[in-house]
C-alpha cells in the first residue's frame, strides 16, 4: 500500500475562496498543474496563475447553469484510478485520463443559504452535487489522492509538502479522508433536516445530526471519560458562539452548565429589566430580577449562597463594573453575558481562573429547534421546549384570585421551573427565587427540600422568618395528590402555578381553597429530565 505520494496535478473548485490564491500559488511554485472550474478558475487567472478549465479536460462545457461540469470520467477516473493497478493504468492511458493527486473542494453554501431564510427553490439550487461526488471519490482513493474540504487545512497541506519534499504521507491522507467524509455527511444531514422541516415531515424515517469540532476537552463529566465540544452551525447565541475573554479553557461540565444558565436567563427580556441566573450542576440555585444588574445578582445569590460557590452566572444585560465587583467576592467558574464593559473586564482580569464569555446577543426562548439524547441503541428526538405562557393563558381555579404581585411572581416562577430538573418546585418572592427543589423522585420531597433550603438561607441572612413565607410556588407538572400542595402551603406559599390535568384536580383545588391559596393552571407542563 502506497505510503508517500507526490502531487503533480490538483483540481481546485471552491465556493469559499478564502486562501485560495495563496494555496494555488504555493502549489504552482512546486510545479503542480492546476485545474479549476468557473469562479475559482477566474479568481486564479486574475491573480496571474496559469490554470486549465475542467471543461478543457472533459471536452464538455459547463452546462445547465453549472449543474453539470465535473460529473465526467475524465475527472472521476483521475480521482479513482489506482496507480499501482495495471488495468487501471491501462484504462487511463487508453482514454487519455490524467491522474488528479489533490482535490480541493468546499461545497455550495447550503447551510448559510438556509440560515438567511432563503426560499425553497433557492435552497434547492444551493445543494452541491458534483462537489460531494468528487470528495467521496478522492477520499475513497486516499491511498494516492489528497482531498481537502476545509480552508483550515490549507496550511497543514503545505506544511506536509514542505516536510516531505512535495509528497504526503499515508497517515496524513487518511486524516484528510476522514474529515472529507464527515463533511459530506454533515452536508447531507443539513439538507435532509432542512427538507424534513420544509415538507413538514415530523418523524422522517432517517435522522442525521452533525457537528464541527470547536474544542477538544481534557475529559468529560469525569476524568476517565474522553470528550470534545462540537457546534451544530445554528449560530444560536450562547456558549457555542460566545467569545471567551479570559480564564482557562472551559471543561465539559462548564459548557453544559453555562448553556443551562444562559438559556434560563434568556427567558427574561433585557428590555423588561436586569435579570441574573446562577447555575450549579445544570440546575438554578438562584434567579432574580432587579432594579440594577448588581441588585439582580445579589437577590439571586441570596437564594442559595452555598450552592452559588463555584457556580455559573448568566446575565441578560451587559456586565458592568459594579456587578463585576460583587461577583468576584466569591469563587465563580464562568460569567456569561451579552457584553461586558472595559471596566468590568479589568476587574475580572485579577481573577485568572474566572472565565468571562460574551455572546453579543440573547437567545430567543421561543425559537423552534430540535433536541436529541442518546439512549442504548438509538436516540430520542423532540422539539425544543419553547412553550410560553402569558397572563391571558392562565386559568384561575380557586375562590381567591392572585394579586397583581402574586401573578407577576407566578409567571416568573413558571419560567424558572421550566429550567429545573423534574420533579421541580420553585418558590419565588419579589421577583427572586427563595427556594428551589430539583430532581426529586417525589414532588412532595421537592417542595419540602425547597422550603428547607429557603429556611436555612433565611437563617444565614439573619431574617426573622423563612423567606418562603409569603412566596408563590411553581410546579413543573400537576400535583397528583394534595400532599405536595400542602407542603408548599405549610412553607408559607400563598399562590400556586401548575399545569393541572390530574384526575384529582378537584381535590387539589379544594385543598387550595381550604388553605386560602390562590391557584392558576397553565395547561402546559415543563418536564426536564
Amino acid at each position: 500500500m502506497t505510503q508517500s505520494a507526490p502531487i503533480h496535478r490538483a483540481l481546485l473548485s471552491v465556493s469559499d475562496k478564502t486562501g485560495l490564491v495563496d494555496l494555488a500559488r504555493a502549489l504552482a511554485e512546486r510545479r503542480v498543474e492546476l485545474l479549476s472550474t468557473g469562479g475559482s478558475a477566474k479568481t486564479l487567472r486574475e491573480a496571474g496563475l496559469a490554470v486549465k478549465d475542467v471543461s478543457e479536460v472533459t471536452g464538455f462545457p459547463e452546462m445547465m447553469d453549472g449543474r453539470v461540469k465535473t460529473l465526467h470520467p475524465m475527472v472521476h477516473g483521475g480521482l479513482l484510478a489506482l496507480r499501482d493497478n495495471d488495468a487501471h493504468v491501462a484504462a487511463m492511458n487508453e482514454h487519455g485520463i490524467g491522474a488528479i493527486d489533490l482535490l480541493v473542494v468546499n461545497l455550495y453554501p447550503f447551510e448559510e443559504t438556509v440560515a438567511k431564510g432563503a426560499d425553497y427553490d433557492t435552497c434547492i439550487e444551493n445543494i452541491d452535487i458534483g462537489g460531494p461526488a468528487m470528495i467521496r471519490a478522492a477520499a475513497k482513493n486516499h491511498a494516492f489522492v489528497n482531498v481537502v474540504v476545509d480552508v483550515a487545512d490549507y496550511g497543514a497541506l503545505l506544511a506536509e509538502l514542505e516536510t516531505h519534499d512535495g509528497q504526503t504521507t499515508r497517515a496524513f491522507r487518511q486524516r484528510l479522508a476522514q474529515t472529507a467524509y464527515a463533511r459530506t455527511a454533515a452536508y447531507d444531514a443539513a439538507v435532509s433536516t432542512w427538507m424534513a422541516d420544509a415538507i413538514a415531515e415530523e418523524t422522517p424515517r432517517r435522522r442525521a445530526f452533525a457537528g464541527t469540532l470547536a474544542q477538544s476537552l481534557r475529559y468529560g463529566e469525569n476524568p476517565h471519560q474522553k470528550a470534545a465540544f462540537y457546534t451544530d452551525g445554528s449560530n444560536r447565541p450562547g456558549v457555542a458562539t460566545a467569545q471567551q475573554h479570559q480564564g482557562k479553557e472551559l471543561s465539559y461540565n462548564n459548557i453544559n452548565d453555562t448553556d443551562a444558565a444562559f438559556e434560563l436567563v434568556s427567558e427574561f427580556s433585557a428590555t423588561e429589566g436586569p435579570a441574573c441566573a446562577i447555575i450549579k450542576h445544570a440546575n438554578p440555585c438562584g434567579v432574580a430580577r432587579g432594579t440594577t444588574l448588581k441588585d439582580a445578582y445579589v437577590k439571586a445569590f441570596d437564594c442559595d449562597r452555598t450552592s452559588a460557590f463555584g457556580g455559573i452566572v448568566a446575565l441578560n444585560q451587559p456586565l458592568d463594573a459594579e456587578t463585576a465587583e460583587e461577583i468576584v467576592q466569591i469563587f465563580t467558574e464562568v460569567v456569561i453575558a451579552p457584553e461586558a464593559s472595559d471596566e468590568a473586564r479589568a476587574i475580572f482580569a485579577a481573577k485568572k481562573n474566572l472565565r468571562l464569555l460574551t455572546t453579543g446577543a440573547m437567545a430567543d426562548p421561543m425559537a423552534a429547534g430540535l433536541t436529541f439524547r442518546q439512549v442504548s441503541g438509538g436516540f430520542l428526538v423532540q422539539d425544543k421546549d419553547n412553550g410560553h405562557i402569558g397572563l391571558d393563558d392562565l386559568k384561575v381555579v380557586t375562590k381567591r384570585a392572585p394579586s397583581d404581585q402574586e401573578m407577576a411572581d407566578l409567571l416568573f416562577a413558571w419560567k424558572v421551573a421550566k429550567h429545573v430538573k423534574s420533579n421541580a418546585i420553585v418558590y419565588v418572592k419579589g421577583g427572586a427565587t427563595v427556594g428551589v427543589g430539583a430532581g426529586q423522585m417525589s414532588r412532595v420531597d421537592s417542595a419540602n427540600i425547597a422550603a428547607i433550603k429557603a429556611g436555612r438561607m433565611g437563617e444565614a441572612l439573619g431574617l426573622p422568618e423563612n423567606p418562603a413565607k409569603g412566596s408563590v410556588v411553581a410546579s413543573d407538572a400537576f400535583f397528583p395528590f394534595a400532599d405536595g400542595l400542602m407542603e408548599a402551603a405549610a412553607a408559607g406559599a400563598t399562590a400556586v402555578i401548575q399545569p393541572g390535568g390530574s384526575m384529582r384536580d378537584d381535590e387539589v383545588i379544594a385543598a387550595a381553597d381550604e388553605a386560602g391559596l390562590a391557584m392558576v393552571l397553565t395547561g402546559m407542563r415543563h418536564f426536564r429530565h
